[in-house]
């Protein structure tokens, strides 16, 4: 179970359901799991899908494959970067209906979206960094 602490001000606006927290903590000693941007590449050739959706649910699944090798989770996720090509509102209703799902007890990392232009591949349309904490 994570130590996390998440908090969201009472004086702020509340961002649970826009799928993340003001900030979130940690009292524990451990160390910090620096896990570079996922796409929602399918497989081992990256294949990336025409869909926005396909490729959010994609790319939450390879993070989570990404923490697993650390034997972590979602919910040790302290903060997290969302790259979105072409951003709109539409795009972000699918983002945050996925982050529901992948964060299912609504306690969610310190996040921060960033409408981009294009990402490093052709056809990539999100891609998602986090950094997530391991208790010793």
């Amino acid at each position: 179970m994570s130590n996390i602490i998440h908090k969201n001000p009472k004086t702020l606006f509340d961002p649970t359901p826009f799928a993340f927290a003001h900030a979130t903590s940690t009292p524990d000693h451990g160390r910090y799991v620096f896990i570079s941007g996922q796409s929602g590449g399918q497989d081992l050739k990256h294949s990336l899908s025409k869909d926005f959706r396909t490729q959010v649910q994609f790319a939450l699944r390879n993070l989570e494959t990404v923490l697993k090798e650390y034997d972590l989770k979602p919910d040790d996720v302290l903060k997290i970067t969302v790259l979105i090509v072409d951003h709109n509102q539409e795009k972000l209703a699918i983002w945050t209906e996925e982050m529901h799902k992948t964060w299912k007890n609504n306690q969610f990392p310190a996040s921060t979206l960033i409408p981009v232009p294009r990402l490093a591949l052709n056809d990539m349309m999100v891609e998602v960094d986090a950094i997530a904490f391991m208790q010793e």
